[in-house]
């Protein structure tokens, strides 16, 4: 079966690979003996985010195979962003390239979007049991406070392994680190969403990329997240209310000098006052100002499509 053609598969898996040089060729056979198990069309797609371990050269005689190679390291999450434009399949399934992800739990994500849902995601309940203090309670409180946040409830947040449907992904673009909340962002359709347990395996190959620091980018991640929610197309109410605030500040500030000068004599000089009230009527008419300069970027960048990675080459293999 022939999975890279001109009819559209059922099913496209996005991999984002760096530095997975020992493992890329075990996961595309692993990936292989899953998808023909499933009978239905599908085609793989690796995304080189920049690799100089020799990834690329690796993988790029694999077939079938889509093989994208950016021109440098991005991020996973520009990766993942690259590759999930690039898909064709009406369900896309996202892995990590590490074998992490066991190929074989795919069936089993692929069912449950049958099952009428729009987002499965993997819940590795296994992960991190042998180091409980340094990094399993660290995750836990990670992923209730991303719960918490986002609204959207898993226990596992970081899992890649998830599937979806199309149209649940449709005009989603991620930068920095926010693939973590590709749920939390899909879900905003409205589609349900279910978390299943997934099997965890420890890597084989290379080294891990992530350590216990990530548990702070999360949290960053996750208030650019929250602060995008609700602010994303009014710019204005977030950066207008804290000017506001400071001007109404500013203002009492200034009365109660005008009342020490005149009803207590005290001379304007004599207080930090007019120090006080000039510094939070300047910053109030700033936040104003940035306020409306996020207006007017945001009305000149609607329905511009942002450009994401730059490709270096694509390779398609059938």
């Amino acid at each position: 079966m022939s999975t890279i053609d001109t009819t559209r598969p059922m099913i496209s898996v996005v991999v984002p690979l760096y530095d997975e040089v020992g493992s890329v060729q075990e996961l595309h056979g692993r990936l292989l003996t899953v998808l023909h198990g499933l009978k239905r069309s599908f085609e793989i797609i690796f995304v080189d985010d920049g690799s100089g371990d020799g990834t690329f050269a690796a993988a790029k005689d694999l077939t079938p195979l889509i093989l994208i190679r950016l021109k440098r390291n991005y991020g996973q999450s520009v990766a993942l962003s690259t590759g999930i434009h690039a898909v064709r399949g009406e369900v896309i399934v996202t892995l990590d390239g590490d074998l992490e992800n066991p190929p074989e739990e795919i069936p089993r994500l692929v069912e449950k979007i049958d099952q009428g849902y729009g987002i499965v995601s993997g819940w590795r309940q296994a992960r991190w049991r042998d180091r409980p203090f340094s990094r399993r309670f660290p995750s836990l409180l990670a992923n209730a406070f991303v719960s918490w946040v986002t609204g959207v409830n898993l226990h596992d947040h970081g899992c890649q392994l998830k599937a979806y449907r199309r149209e649940c992904l449709s005009d989603l673009t991620f930068s920095g680190d926010m693939h973590r909340m590709a749920a939390a962002y899909a879900a905003r359709s409205g589609a349900r969403i279910i978390e299943i347990p997934v099997r965890f395996e420890k890597r084989k190959y290379g080294r891990s990329k992530y350590g216990i620091f990530r548990v702070f980018k999360v949290l960053l991640d996750v208030l650019v997240f929250h602060f995008f929610q609700r602010f994303a197309t009014r710019p204005m109410h977030f950066f207008g209310v804290i000017g506001f605030a400071m001007l109404f500040f500013g203002g009492l500030i200034f009365l109660l000098m005008l009342a020490f000068r005149f009803f207590l004599h005290m001379p304007f000089i004599s207080t930090p006052l007019p120090t006080l009230s000039a510094f939070f009527i300047i910053v109030a008419f700033q936040f104003i100002l940035m306020g409306l300069l996020a207006e007017m970027i945001y009305r000149f960048a609607v329905g511009r499509e942002q450009s994401g990675a730059e490709v270096a080459e694509i390779v398609r293999n059938s």
